[in-house]
């Protein structure tokens, strides 16, 4: 929880966000270029691949909706919590409205 607070007080959301994805292609682009270089090494070279990559970047209205979808996320998540807890399979009104205080908290 002390984690979240650091993240939501000092930095962007949309800062993080955008952080994952450079991370997550950068690390799909490592994975891309081994399984490429393992097959050159068999003798497979294919016609047409080029290993000069460009660098990924996001739209940020794209990085906005995907805060927003995170934000959604984390409500839902926490008003199912409520209702796991009370031995409920769906989100009622209720269940949203004890988790407000944590929302104005983290948001």
């Amino acid at each position: 929880m002390k984690f979240q607070f650091i993240i939501y007080k000092f930095v962007k959301l949309q800062d993080v966000i955008s952080a994952i994805f450079k991370f997550v292609w950068s690390k799909k682009a490592i994975d891309r270029e081994k399984i490429e270089d393992r097959e050159a090494s068999k003798g497979e070279e294919r016609a047409g691949t080029s290993k000069k990559y460009w660098p990924t970047s996001a739209n940020p209205n794209v990085v906005r909706l995907s805060c927003e979808l995170l934000r959604l996320f984390v409500i839902v998540q926490r008003a199912a919590t409520i209702a796991e807890a009370e031995g409920g399979t769906n989100i009622e009104a209720t269940h949203l409205e004890r988790i407000l205080p944590q929302l104005l908290l983290d948001f």
